[in-house]
């Protein structure tokens, strides 16, 4: 089996609160060790659904929780159709919703498809660029590295990799493309460092990682998904349900943080008051921590994936009730935390 370290496992489990009666979604199966924490904490009538679009991940997955027998379903689907995976495997519905009491989202690219060259998500292994969580969808990091335009190009090198010498690296592409075909990580990692200078180059992390996130991001619609697969989360969640998420760059952290925070529009009212009578209204979720969570030093020093992940629960309220004057965003501060929330 391929290896996979579980970031942050007890952490983001202990944080959905496991009913031994629940039924909960794991919307990033992966390898399935969050998943396998999730099942061992469910009784005879809890349930766990998982979802990937990745095949290998499933056929890990599954020889994992086989142990668990009909207590676990896996689907092969994208998060961002949710609902649709969650009515096809059967889950309760609400007025044609279907419901679940937990959701864990588990972001990025995972340990096992870095560690498999033939994927094409490494810039230390040289192969074909694929780059593919779903590899039954036709586009490819090839496509993009050979096909989009030199504007396009930079465009995503810069929003999704947050890269300074974007358009250096994205006309650099463009002029070695025209030479040859641009065909693996090997060959595209090589024309990435060229293009950023030499003092850059001498600090931090390798020179293409930041080139290589942001077309793995636009390969796959990693973005578009978490904004989607969110909203459908949220919506299928049941009251005092809960939802997690761990993510692994400022990008995905900033939708997810967002995301919550437009959707708690916290109460100004004392805690003690059984309604709101400010006006303010109650969103559909209240913040369970105002901070992300984070890896230990210790969980960081053993797996050094861990260093940059966040861990962000919200809760859905059991009577929300929306505001007398129309919707409030909630205020997020400079570190990320959500102003009116609980510690």
């Amino acid at each position: 089996m391929a290896h996979h370290v579980t970031v942050l496992g007890k952490e983001a489990v202990d944080g959905l609160n496991v009913r031994p009666d629940g039924l909960y979604v794991d919307c990033t199966v992966g390898a399935g060790g969050h998943s396998e924490l999730i099942a061992s904490r469910l009784g005879p009538r809890g349930r766990l659904i998982g979802l990937d679009r990745d095949e290998t991940a499933l056929a890990l997955a599954r020889m994992r929780l086989e142990r668990f027998g009909d207590k676990v379903t896996l689907v092969k689907s994208d998060f961002r159709r949710l609902a649709d995976a969650l009515r096809g495997a059967g889950a309760p519905q609400e007025s044609g919703v279907p419901r679940a009491d937990g959701f864990l989202f588990d972001l990025g690219v995972s340990s096992m498809q870095l560690d498999e060259a033939e994927r094409g998500f490494s810039y230390n292994l040289d192969a074909p660029l694929d780059m593919r969580m779903d590899r039954s969808q036709p586009l490819t990091a090839r496509d993009i590295v050979n096909g989009w335009g030199e504007e396009e190009l930079a465009a995503v090198i810069r929003d999704y990799g947050e890269e300074r010498y974007a358009r250096a690296i994205a006309r650099r592409i463009v002029r070695e493309r025209r030479r040859a075909p641009i065909e693996t990580t090997g060959r595209l990692a090589e024309i990435v460092k060229e293009a950023i200078p030499a003092a850059a180059r001498r600090s931090g992390p390798h020179p293409a990682k930041r080139t290589f996130q942001a077309i793995r991001i636009a390969v796959n619609d990693e973005l578009g998904a978490l904004r989607e697969g969110l909203e459908q989360a949220i919506g299928c969640l049941a009251p005092g349900g809960r939802i997690a998420v761990i993510t692994f760059h400022s990008l995905e952290d900033r939708i997810v943080k967002e995301t919550f925070a437009k959707e708690a529009a916290p109460c100004r009212c004392p805690p003690d008051f059984p309604v709101c009578v400010c006006g303010g209204g109650q969103g559909r979720l209240r913040l369970v921590y105002r901070k992300p969570v984070v890896p230990s030093e210790a969980e960081r020093a053993a797996n050094p994936r861990a260093r940059s992940a966040k861990l962000r629960i919200a809760e859905r309220r059991e009577n929300a009730r929306p505001p007398e004057a129309g919707p409030r965003k909630a205020a997020v501060t400079e570190t990320g935390e959500i102003e009116g929330e609980p510690e």
